[in-house]
């Protein structure tokens, strides 16, 4: 029995320096200063969502080959019935020429684009095929990226239809199957196209505002419609843990009010901003987000960090195409999507913590 005992101490004598060998040729995740937990990049959450991120440091970005917008290109390829597009800009041919074969086979194919931008060669070449795009005609930007295929999915997210916004800046594209979302987007483009009310002039008639998918809650909401700013800021103040955000444009405002009131009130608080818009723009809250002594970094990219993201308590995430700024609350046309699951919000933790890490501390 004693000698039982014996070789059973020297087995697990055995297996302790065993699993302390192993354990130290692992190599360690240093530690941000945020406690960002680092994950693996996930898989979509659910059937009815997918999310894409651009990448400007893959192998064949430079050449503009393998970027999300192939992805949307195959989509709107697949389309039988329609096809509307809300562009803020466009000039990826891999979108120009979806858009015109859907035309060619039968699919109504319609747009509305911000007027300053229908000069590119590529929307040219859209109207030269028959497709019918109609510009905004105002002041305020049509600042939407957005396109409904046959009224049962929608794209949306900051990735303008460009070659910058595909392959060098830092964005997302999501893909949501729903008819109830893309009645709501719908909607938003009848109103532009059909009725020419653009910016101040829209109307607060968003069908489906708050909705449940397979069990997620998600709320769609127009800007300067629905008055996005009051219903981010609420989130904001509800806030219990934790508070990231990657942001091209953050001005003063309210929202920044509201963040810097949750660092003070002990919540974990991180951003990554855009590095020319920080120099461009002196009414930026970088500063401000410093001196309070909130964790932002501008971005390390060489191209534009363009993302208009928040992450709430790693299970609330904002996404869109609207700016945290006046702007985009009183005369843009925005749209933004408020998804309430952790799985989702693992996936833009993920993709804050590649963009944190490149960033410039």
């Amino acid at each position: 029995m004693k000698t039982q005992n014996n070789a059973r101490s020297q087995y697990i004598i055995i297996l302790l320096v065993l699993t302390l060998v192993l354990t130290s040729c692992i190599p360690s995740t240093p530690d941000l200063p945020t406690s960002i937990p680092v994950t693996p990049e996930p898989g979509p959450a659910t059937g009815w969502l997918e999310i894409y991120f651009t990448n400007p440091a893959a192998p064949h970005a430079a050449d503009y080959e393998g970027g999300p917008d192939e992805t949307l290109a195959v989509a709107i390829d697949q389309a039988r019935l329609s096809v509307e597009v809300a562009a803020y800009s466009l000039n990826l041919w891999s979108i120009r020429d979806a858009l015109i074969h859907a035309h060619q086979r039968g699919v109504v194919v319609r747009m509305v684009m911000e007027s300053d931008n229908m000069d590119t060669q590529e929307v040219q070449q859209i109207l030269d095929a028959g497709i019918p795009v109609i510009g905004d005609q105002r002041e305020g930007l049509m600042h939407d990226k957005f396109v409904v295929i046959d009224r049962s999915e929608v794209w949306t997210g900051s990735m303008n239809y460009t070659t910058n916004g595909a392959y060098e800046d830092n964005n997302n594209l999501i893909r949501i199957r729903s008819a109830q979302v893309a009645e709501d987007y719908t909607t938003e483009f009848n109103e532009m196209f059909e009725e020419n009310l653009f910016g101040q002039d829209t109307l607060t008639a968003t069908p489906n505002p708050s909705l449940t998918i397979d069990g997620t809650l998600v709320e769609i909401t127009f800007s300067p419609d629905d008055g996005v700013a009051a219903q981010l800021l609420a989130l904001l103040q509800g806030a219990q843990e934790s508070i990231y955000f990657m942001a091209y444009s953050f001005t003063t405002n309210d929202l920044g009010d509201a963040i810097r009131q949750r660092t003070a009130d002990g919540l974990t608080v991180a951003g990554v901003m855009d590095d020319g818009q920080i120099n461009s723009n002196q009414g930026t809250e970088y500063d401000p987000f410093k001196q309070a002594g909130l964790d932002v970094r501008r971005d390390g990219n060489a191209g534009q960090m363009h993302h208009k993201v928040i992450i709430i308590d790693r299970s609330i995430v904002i996404t869109g195409s609207y700016n945290f700024s006046a702007s985009a609350e009183e005369r843009n046309d925005e749209n933004v999507v408020i998804i309430f699951n952790a799985e989702v919000a693992a996936q833009y933790l993920a993709e804050f913590q590649r963009v944190y890490d490149q960033g410039q501390p």
